[in-house]
């Protein structure tokens, strides 16, 4: 325990005063759904930054398997933050040899508001031709889509895939919306619910994504946040 405390005392990142805690049990591993691929096992990357090795964890492909989901985290009995582990390894690659899905979704992300570089006009259209499916059901005559709705009680976020392979999933927040007469809004720029800084490790893009979905919150009068990212 002293050397957490001194690593803590020194500035380390929290997830280095963790590591010697770990008593390999397993628990984290038998909780994992991508333990195996490639070998990865959560118990030796905890272990091999203990001993460390970090350097081969930055090179390695096992940090970016794992999905961040946290499970690991929730069931481990001594408390070591394994997520915030790896999104710390994470952070140390070179930004240039981030996996190319990633590095190229946060680039867009960050200079477009979508990891997508959706243009707003086909993002409005997306959203419009969305409900009017909705308005084809019975007892959904009546629905609107609100966008830039200043005053509602809620502001959603949007997942990517929400408005590219999966638009039917958009249907299921919006009726609950509709039905419960909630209000509630969407944003027409920067609507990314997606953290593609937390995913790459990258804490500055985090905060530039976080405080745009602040900036629309504020600027729009709204309470309350649904992320459902």
């Amino acid at each position: 325990m002293t050397q957490n405390t001194t690593a803590a005392s020194a500035g380390a990142p929290a997830w280095e005063c963790d590591q010697d805690l770990c008593m390999t049990c397993g628990i984290c591993a038998s909780a994992c759904p991508v333990a195996g691929i490639d070998a990865y096992d959560p118990r030796r990357l905890v272990r091999m930054a203990a001993l460390g090795r970090t350097r081969e964890l930055v090179e390695a492909r096992w940090p970016w398997i794992c999905t961040m989901c946290g499970k690991c985290e929730q069931l481990c009995p001594m408390g070591v933050r394994i997520a915030d582990m790896v999104r710390g390894i994470r952070s140390l690659r070179e930004r240039d040899r981030v996996p190319g899905i990633l590095h190229k979704g946060l680039a867009a992300a960050l200079e477009t508001g979508n990891n997508l570089r959706l243009p707003k006009e086909d993002y409005l259209f997306i959203l419009e031709d969305v409900a009017g499916e909705i308005r084809e059901e019975p007892g959904f005559e009546g629905f609107q889509v609100q966008i830039d709705r200043k005053g509602a009680r809620i502001l959603t976020t949007i997942h990517n895939k929400l408005v590219n392979t999966h638009t039917e999933d958009l249907k299921h927040w919006w009726k609950i919306f509709h039905a419960a007469g909630e209000s509630w809004t969407v944003a027409s720029e920067n609507w990314e619910g997606t953290s593609w800084g937390y995913f790459t490790g990258d804490d500055a893009a985090m905060k530039v994504m976080a405080g745009r979905i602040l900036e629309q919150m504020e600027a729009l009068g709204i309470e309350t946040l649904l992320w459902p990212e």
